[in-house]
This record gives C-alpha cells, sequence and structure tokens, in this order.
C-alpha cells in the first residue's frame, strides 16, 4: 500500500465513547474507521524447527509477515452519519413451515 493514502474501513466491530458503547451483531451499522497508511513492514522473524528423531531429518526455516502500519484519523460513529441512533433491527430465524405429519 502507498504511503500516505487514505484508506476507509467499514466493517466495525465496536464503537466506544467514554461511557457509551455499541457492540455490532456483527459489525455497527453506518460507522466507519478512517486511517492513513504509513506503508509496509515486516514483522518479527519467527522460527520453523522441523525433526524427525532416528532419521537424521532436521529442517530449519524462518517467516516474517508482512504488514501495513495505519494511523487512525478519525471514528465515525452510526449517529453521526444520519444524525439519529441507529434502530437496532431483531432479525428472525425463519419460521419452519408446518408440514402436515
Amino acid at each position: 500500500m502507498v504511503e500516505g493514502k487514505t484508506v476507509e474501513l467499514d466493517r466495525v466491530l465496536l464503537v466506544a465513547d467514554g461511557d457509551k458503547v455499541r457492540v455490532g451483531t456483527p459489525t455497527v451499522d453506518g460507522a466507519k474507521v478512517i486511517t492513513t497508511s504509513q506503508g509496509e513492514g515486516k514483522g518479527k522473524k519467527i522460527i520453523v524447527f522441523k525433526y524427525k528423531p532416528k532419521v537424521r531429518y532436521r529442517k530449519k526455516t524462518g517467516h516474517r509477515q508482512l504488514y501495513t502500519r495505519l494511523v487512525i484519523d478519525k471514528i465515525v460513529g452510526p449517529e453521526a452519519v444520519t444524525g439519529e441512533p441507529v434502530k437496532k433491527v431483531r432479525r428472525r430465524k425463519k419460521e419452519v413451515a408446518e408440514s402436515g405429519t
């Protein structure tokens, strides 16, 4: 990802502001997080060592996971998008059609 590029994350799991906490089911509708990229990097090296006794089999490899560093600029809650709180819609399981048996 290009350094300095703005990224908008729309799948937000939780929004908290002081005592107000809003947990999504599974996500909070209307919430967004606006971030800026600070470039890519590599994580800490992890050593993978495979060993089988009595066969003289030893294999040592390493791995470094790539990641993108993001700086959070703004968290937009669901109230800020529409101007009023979003009603929580309760989903019901699909009713099973009654059979003759």
